[in-house]
């Protein structure tokens, strides 16, 4: 379903899923701008969606210049693309774009910023175990501190798992091209939580409520019979 269209557009309950992100940063005092980073291949269809998204910020769609998987850049890659590109320094919040998930993003904002200039991760506890190595797991300390983290355990050690949903805040956006620099993955965002957390203090916050990964069609149907009940 994704070979030819971007995952982020498929659509739940008849609205593409990136539309249900803009509707909770829509609701953001401290968010003052919205900017989509996608590749050459899919860049004509997101710029067709921008002209009927309701957006009541400014969207800044990103081309990052890669037209297939051999030159693809990756998460990490594009928002170093992104820092760089626009110059950004300011603190920055990313959500993976086929990011499903109920509920607003108050409360995670407001508990990044008590943590700051510690960066911090939206995480969901699953049900089952098992389910667990299919994402990057981590264990929090009791203040909420990442003290272990994995991407895909054979053995998940936890039912945390990373959302894609990060809190950067202005004094560690420079870390990530260190990151970059180091030559690790960079297509896996659970490589530079691993990477970060031993470095500088970074934190956990919990979601409730219901969250979809749609990484493939059974979780992409879960999403369109249940999502649209919460």
């Amino acid at each position: 379903m994704t070979k030819e269209f971007p995952k982020p557009l498929l659509e739940v309950s008849g609205r593409p899923i990136i539309d249900y992100i803009i509707d909770k940063l829509n609701s953001l005092r401290q968010i003052d701008g919205i900017i989509v980073i996608t590749n050459s291949k899919f860049i004509a269809k997101f710029r067709k969606w921008k002209k009927t998204v309701q957006a009541k910020k400014q969207l800044t769609l990103i081309d990052d210049q890669s037209k297939s998987n051999a030159d693809r850049r990756g998460a990490i890659g594009d928002i170093n693309f992104a820092i760089n590109k626009l110059r950004l320094k300011e603190d920055l919040l990313v959500i993976g774009g086929d990011n499903l998930f109920s509920g607003t993003l108050k409360n995670f904002i407001a508990s990044a910023v008590r943590n700051k200039p510690a960066s911090t991760v939206g995480f969901y506890k699953l049900r089952n175990l098992k389910d667990a190595s299919k994402y990057g797991v981590a264990r929090l300390d009791k203040s909420g501190k990442v003290i272990d983290f994995a991407e895909k355990p054979l053995k998940p050690k936890s039912r945390l798992v990373a959302m894609c949903l990060y809190y950067i805040p202005a004094e560690s956006l420079g870390m990530i091209n260190d990151f970059i620099k180091t030559g690790m993955k960079v297509d896996a965002t659970g490589n530079y939580i691993d990477w970060l957390k031993n470095r500088i203090d970074t934190y956990g916050f919990i979601f409730k409520g219901s969250w979809y990964d749609i990484g493939d069609i059974k979780y992409l149907k879960a999403a369109n019979e249940k999502f649209a009940k919460h």
